[in-house]
């Protein structure tokens, strides 16, 4: 099953991305959130990277994860926050809330781990339902540049204990028709010098272009969307360009 977000692959994700890393996505959404009135909702909440600042400061915000290895560490760095009824294990394809959202956002591309064009629609129509009248979706997508750039990179990092994480990334398949790769992500921990455990990942993600995407969201029943680049609201991405976001409404 591919982008499983197993065991290592978790335990790695929690060392590199902890929470309260920033890419430029958490100080942009703070601003853009500071004024909605109702509760947020972020989809593939992962470890709490981005969940928790957002809580802190104040926002109403709850979150999902298909991943039970990801959702506990999110848990263990919220111990202190009181997120009690927050968090729960979820799919993008069948969540499902009683209570209408101001905003959802899907920040740093998760929203590209939707490999099939037709689910990745039916999962716009979803955000859209859970949606309040003139309640904001939030997506941020990567450019097409970082789905074909370098790969085949070893990463490490050490861990509490003091032993050896490491992950190697091998591009296996590129679909320019369906506009998506495949990566085997295969991850090792070693102790002294032994490998104590392996994980391999198969991990697909799908590239949109600009156009298609707002087409999309358009096609979902949403309005007024503003497209922007590098986390600069309202200025229109351009070539070199990393983080496209997209906004926009369900109209009242």
């Amino acid at each position: 099953m591919n982008n499983r977000y197993g065991t290592l692959a978790s335990w790695v994700y929690n060392l590199d991305k902890p929470v309260g890393r920033s890419f430029g996505d958490i100080e942009y959404y703070r601003e853009r959130l500071s004024s909605c009135a109702g509760p947020v909702l972020e989809p593939a909440v992962g470890n709490g990277r981005f969940f928790i600042p957002m809580f802190e400061v104040g926002i109403d915000i709850r979150g999902f994860d298909p991943s039970e290895e990801m959702l506990g560490y999110c848990r263990k760095a919220g111990a202190a926050c009181s997120l009690e009824g927050r968090l729960s294990r979820q799919t993008f394809e069948r969540f499902s809330y009683d209570t209408d959202f101001a905003a959802i956002v899907v920040p740093l591309g998760s929203f590209q781990l939707i490999t099939d064009v037709v689910a990745a629609k039916s999962v716009l129509r979803r955000f859209f339902e859970h949606l309040a009248p003139d309640g904001r979706l939030m997506i941020d997508l990567d450019a097409i540049g970082g789905f074909l750039g370098e790969c085949g990179r070893v990463r490490s990092w050490t861990t509490e204990d003091g032993d050896l994480l490491t992950l190697t990334d091998t591009r296996v398949s590129i679909d320019h028709i369906a506009q998506t790769t495949v990566t085997h992500l295969r991850y090792e921990l070693w102790k002294e010098t032994r490998l104590a455990d392996t994980e391999l990942e198969l991990f697909s993600l799908r590239w949109w272009g600009v156009e298609e995407f707002a087409m999309a969201l358009r096609e979902a029943g949403f309005i007024d969307v503003v497209v922007s680049g590098n986390y600069r609201y309202g200025e229109a991405p351009a070539k070199g360009c990393e983080t496209i976001s997209f906004e926009a409404y369900r109209p009242q």
